[in-house]
């Protein structure tokens, strides 16, 4: 796969990052992956397997099994 998903904590966006304010939360995007996520959908859900993410990409051509990467066209 060529991409895969990436969440993680920060401290400040930089000037050429993409931010989306939704409520209290802040989610910031780099420049460079802005396009390859646009309407990108995440929702967190728990099944047998444990809690995370699931990341639900309409640009993705392909997905890995586990949904943690992609390829785009």
């Amino acid at each position: 796969m060529d991409w895969c998903y990436s969440l993680s904590l920060g401290s400040a966006a930089l000037s050429d990052d993409h931010v989306v304010q939704h409520g209290n939360l802040q989610i910031v995007v780099d420049n460079a992956s802005a396009e390859r996520i646009e309407n990108l959908s995440i929702d967190y859900s728990e099944d047998l397997m444990g809690g995370g993410f699931r990341f639900h990409n309409a640009k993705a051509v392909q997905t890995c099994s586990c949904g943690s990467s992609f390829q785009c066209a």
